[in-house]
């Protein structure tokens, strides 16, 4: 099959639950790597009873088929009505679908259960309803081929980190802050197989749960709450002995580490030290730059050699402005240099919906999608499944 242009759209709603980015992009092919021009960037909030049943699901103890069902099917018809919207506003005629789907359950490590030991994930949202919607074929599902390749499913951002920000002589850290961190480490000169990618830890997600729990908003605008606070020492140490922050990549998390469980304990510790909420707030986002420094010192820079180092960031997290302070203050001691993917031309917001349209590309032009580098999967696989209109 020879490659060619095709306008994708790429559909990502995060751990963070709060609602669908679309990044529609043009995907040319190229002497080395695809070129990628971003067309369209939109992000459609869930609506209230949506992020509900979403964050019922995610994880659950216990629920029913018929949920779980119409959980998978309301998302679907909240992508497809979310990619109509952007290509309506922005007059953009589309020819492939990208769509991470929702993620309810993720099990990267292999767990016994019916008899047999196995890994598994799930990432909801019917790929039907978005290819009935648009016309056009949608490629989903994308984490298990590289699970089943002895891969972790995740992370697979890093493809279109590589190829669009890989610098011959600059050192590259892409730094992800949505509902869970994550980063990809490119050194300068480094073919796909020296890259390093994991999940930091938190990102938003402990800051946003408290934020809802203690002031009663979404998230903390612009990190101004957690500014008016102090971070609790005692408890911020406890919080990074967490056996996650020591495990080597590969790794990947989640709601299942760092979800509503967590952020209750990590609340319950923060008010047993002081009664102010904006202190409890100061902490989870320093707990957010703390483990991001960490996992950089610990794995990335010994790999980075001497080369300039840019720190580039994306994601909601990327608007926080307490938050960027702390990770400016420490990471500037290691001689990165800080910037936001806006600076390099794709909003932060859009970043990971535009991976997910690389991904498509590759998967409809039988090219492989996942970084085995990344994801510790034994080799490059092709990703996804295809449906068709």
């Amino acid at each position: 099959m020879t490659a060619h242009a095709m306008n994708v759209a790429g559909v990502m709603s995060g751990t963070s639950a709060d609602g669908v980015d679309v990044a529609v992009v043009r995907i040319a092919p190229g002497n080395v790597h695809p070129k990628l021009t971003l067309l369209a960037h939109e992000h459609f909030p869930y609506s209230a009873a949506l992020r509900r049943a979403v964050l019922a699901a995610m994880n659950a103890a216990s629920t029913s088929t018929a949920e779980l069902a119409r959980v998978n099917w309301r998302l679907g018809l909240a992508y497809a009505d979310a990619v109509v919207a952007a290509v309506r506003r922005h007059d953009v005629k589309l020819d492939l679908v990208g769509c991470h789907g929702q993620t309810l359950y993720h099990q990267p490590q292999a767990a016994r259960y019916a008899g047999r030991s196995f890994a598994c994930t799930w990432q909801a949202g019917e790929a039907q309803a978005i290819a009935a919607a648009l016309h056009v074929p949608v490629v989903s599902n994308f984490r298990p081929a590289d699970m089943l390749a002895g891969g972790q499913g995740a992370p697979l951002v890093p493809l279109l980190d590589y190829v669009l920000f890989a610098h011959r002589k600059r050192g590259r850290v892409l730094q992800n802050i949505g509902g869970i961190a994550n980063l990809t480490a490119i050194p300068a000169g480094a073919s796909p197989e020296a890259v390093v990618a994991f999940d930091t830890g938190p990102g938003n997600m402990v800051i946003d749960w408290l934020a809802q729990e203690l002031f009663d908003k979404p998230f903390d605008r612009n990190g101004k709450l957690a500014a008016r606070g102090r971070v609790i020492a005692r408890v911020l140490a406890r919080a990074v002995r967490h056996p996650y922050f020591r495990r080597r990549p590969p790794r990947t998390a989640g709601r299942e580490q760092f979800g509503h469980a967590y952020a209750a304990e990590f609340l319950e510790q923060c008010l047993g030290c002081s009664s102010r909420p904006e202190d409890a707030l100061a902490t989870a986002t320093a707990l957010t730059a703390e483990t991001i420094v960490r996992g950089f010192q610990r794995f990335v820079r010994p790999a980075m050699g001497r080369t300039p180092l840019d720190f580039i960031v994306s994601g909601g997290g990327a608007r926080n402005c307490t938050l960027l302070s702390m990770l400016k203050a420490r990471l500037e001691t290691f001689g990165c240099t800080m910037a936001a993917s806006a600076d390099f031309g794709l909003p932060v917001e859009s970043k990971e919906a535009a991976a997910f349209a690389l991904l498509a590309w590759q998967s409809w032009n039988r090219q492989p999608g996942n970084v085995p580098a990344a994801t510790g999967a034994r080799q490059a696989v092709l990703l996804g499944q295809i449906t068709y209109v």
